[in-house]
């Protein structure tokens, strides 16, 4: 093959430093050459990439395309926001190992846990496999626009092998010797590390808890070991009190989770993010997490580059009317004719008049009840709205009834309008903690949850938002510097998993690049879509900026726009630096 040369472009090569004037040269999907100047050769096919920010892939170490990669080779939001690579299989939960007849019970797993529509699932999903090995065969005959690892998902080991004692007994000493050998096998066939969660608000679809959440520590130490053994692979967690939850068990997580890291020197990583009932505890465990690393504890918060919350409106899921009786007769509805019924005022005034119904839980009452904690998500984005721009403020100064306003509201823009109702990070009402979180050495990125919570969030364009809003367009505090920000995102988290020929761009590594037109580089509004199997809805986010997008040297994406070509495979274990 011949030789590419990318010319005239911004260099962020990935090691944290600010980006330079620099050329790029790769053939057959590995970078031969950077310098600050290469001389084109008579077959070179150039690439003009003056004026435009060059940086490795995007690797993102938290999603959940782990049924959508069976179906959908585009695997879109991510795509679209400069992603390479990603892992899946995270928070305990996946669709391997699966005894022939349990497919019905991941699903369960995966659609209460990560809002995937089960009936997308059961359509979507081609299956073929019972062991874990056999999951990793069947994706190996896939290819999509980026590469796919995966974690071996505690929660699918655990059902396996306990059945219908999976949710709720503690595990035998014979479940504790199957489990380790399923996990061991799955790694030895290629997986990047092992998942599990222990967040109490972890529900399948019909409300069970989850395989692993009660888990007591002997059976994750008997996972850990697996790697320990291997001397390869990455924890992933998600600890009690993510959710909020307050109780002894929810504080000693940090420790127990150092405890793992240090017995095993595997590296170790744990969602964390600012809670509103503890609004400071994300700090303890930050500072906590430094120190341990300092001592050469492998420990590693995982955090997000915006707040974790649901979007709604007359298109989603839920709304604050969804309990009245005369919104409910709407819901079925085909969309424009929903919108003309609310739009008469005898039925705007009769579903205002109604008391709203019983919510399964506190929190479920909030999100369609606080409207102090609900913000516009129009455009232009505001990414960090002020207490005076809530739902509350804005009826007040609108001299409106704040039900009133939010219903006339979600009914703008055809009925297309959303609001934003944080759950996490934003108890301040700023992004200095998410700023805190993300500019700590200590901490690695992800949460971005892509393929996940279909019908209530999109944040799969954390890598955008992490270089369009906290490296140029934060105007209420710190930013984040470009080098930073981009090795964030690639260098830091393609180690944390082992993927060391990718993250970089030097010689010897993988032709996976951005090419970003920075200034022009936005997020555009989140909107619904119908495009799961079943016809399904999720929320999609796009991007612009996005230039061209490099898989191993194939270009996946051109001004914002898929080319079609689908160079991405499954990555197998621990890479190594290519030769170049």
């Amino acid at each position: 093959m011949t030789d590419t040369l990318i010319t005239g472009g911004m260099v962020a090569d990935g090691d944290g430093g600010v980006p330079r004037r620099a050329d790029v040269r790769f053939r057959d999907g590995v970078i031969t050459e950077v310098a600050d100047s290469l001389t084109p050769e008579d077959d070179d096919t150039l690439v003009d990439a003056t004026g435009l920010l060059v940086t490795p892939g995007f690797v993102d170490v938290h999603t959940h395309f782990d049924g959508q990669a069976t179906w959908d080779s585009q695997l879109a939001p991510s795509c679209w926001h400069g992603v390479t690579t990603v892992v899946m299989g995270n928070c305990g939960v996946g669709f391997a190992p699966v005894r022939p007849g349990g497919q019905d019970k991941l699903i369960e797993l995966m659609e209460g846990v990560e809002d995937i529509p089960g009936t997308a699932l059961h359509e979507g999903m081609t299956w073929g496999w019972e062991t874990f090995p056999e999951y990793l065969d069947v994706l190996d005959e896939g290819q999509w626009t980026m590469d796919i690892g995966t974690h071996v998902p505690h929660a699918a080991v655990r059902a396996y092998v306990m059945g219908d004692r999976a949710a709720t007994e503690p595990a035998s000493a014979d479940d504790l010797t199957q489990m380790r050998s399923i996990a061991l096998e799955g790694m030895k066939a290629g997986a990047l590390g092992i998942s599990t969660s222990r967040v109490l608000a972890h529900r399948t679809s019909r409300g069970e808890v989850v395989p692993g959440t009660l888990a007591q520590e002997d059976e994750l130490e008997a996972l850990v070991s697996v790697l320990q053994e291997l001397g390869t692979g990455t924890f992933e967690v998600v600890p009690r009190g993510m959710d909020g939850e307050i109780s002894v068990e929810a504080h000693a997580e940090i420790e127990w989770m150092a405890d793992l890291a240090r017995k095993s020197g595997r590296p170790l990583t744990f969602s964390l993010v600012q809670t509103h009932t503890e609004a400071d505890r994300w700090r303890l465990y930050l500072d906590r997490a430094a120190e341990l690393q300092a001592e050469g504890v492998p420990l590693y918060p995982s955090v997000g580059s915006r707040p974790v919350g649901v979007l709604f409106g007359l298109q989603s899921q839920f709304t604050p009317f969804s309990t009245r009786p005369s919104f409910q007769a709407l819901e079925n509805l085909p969309h424009a004719e929903k919108l003309a019924e609310m739009r008469k005022p005898e039925v705007r005034a009769k579903i205002l008049a109604e008391p709203n119904g019983r919510y399964r839980s506190q929190g479920q009452q909030d999100m369609h009840e606080n409207f102090a904690n609900m913000y516009r998500m129009a455009w232009p984005i505001n990414w960090e709205p002020t207490r005076d721009e809530t739902m509350t403020a804005l009826a007040e100064k609108a001299g409106m009834e704040v039900e009133a306003y939010f219903y006339d509201y979600i009914l703008g823009d055809e009925g297309q309008n959303l609001i934003l109702y944080p759950y996490t990070n934003y108890t301040s009402g700023t992004m200095n903690e998410v700023y805190e979180m993300m500019a700590n050495p200590a901490s690695r990125f992800g949460l971005g949850d892509a393929g996940a919570h279909c019908s209530i969030a999109c944040d799969a364009g954390s890598t955008t938002l992490a270089l369009a809003f906290w490296t140029r367009d934060r105007d209420k505090g710190p930013r984040i510097d470009v080098g930073t920000a981009v090795r964030r995102m690639t260098r830091d988290t393609a180690e944390l998993y082992g993927l060391n020929d990718r993250g970089r761009i030097a010689p010897g590594y993988r032709a996976d690049f951005n090419l970003i037109d920075y200034e022009r580089l936005e997020l555009g509004l989140p909107h619904f879509v119908w495009d799961l199997p079943t016809g399904a809805r999720r929320l999609m986010q796009r991007a612009k900026g996005y230039v061209a997008t490099y898989v191993a040297g194939v270009q996946t994406i051109a001004n914002d726009e898929a080319t079609g070509a689908l160079p991405g495979r499954l990555v197998r274990g621990t890479q190594a630096a290519l030769a170049a």
